[in-house]
């Protein structure tokens, strides 16, 4: 199993509308091989940077099917648009890949 974890800081006041780009996506995941489940995640509020930490992260039956992933054009149509929320966040996503090394 790999997990695929992107870390996104939210600026204030600007998480409903955060919350609803991932809501209202045309997401292909499920077309992919080895996809096996999406999960977007909130956080808490740091007051210091007044942002709210989020992260989305999906499941694969594994590393190679990722990296399957972020080279097909259902990657590519999935991410086009990503720059247009500007404002939105504090900065830029933090990625994190995880290979399971016990599963029970």
């Amino acid at each position: 199993m790999y997990v695929a974890m992107n870390r996104f800081r939210v600026n204030e006041g600007h998480e409903e509308a955060f919350e609803n780009v991932w809501r209202n996506r045309n997401s292909s995941l499920a077309d992919m091989a080895g996809f096996r489940s999406f999960h977007l995640l909130k956080g808490s509020f740091d007051e210091e940077s007044k942002t709210t930490l989020y992260a989305s992260h999906t499941i694969w039956e594994s590393h190679d099917n990722f990296v399957d992933w972020t080279k097909s054009q259902n990657f590519r149509d999935a991410h086009k648009n990503a720059g247009t929320n500007k404002g939105m966040y504090a900065g830029h996503p933090q990625f994190e890949g995880f290979q399971s090394v016990v599963d029970n």
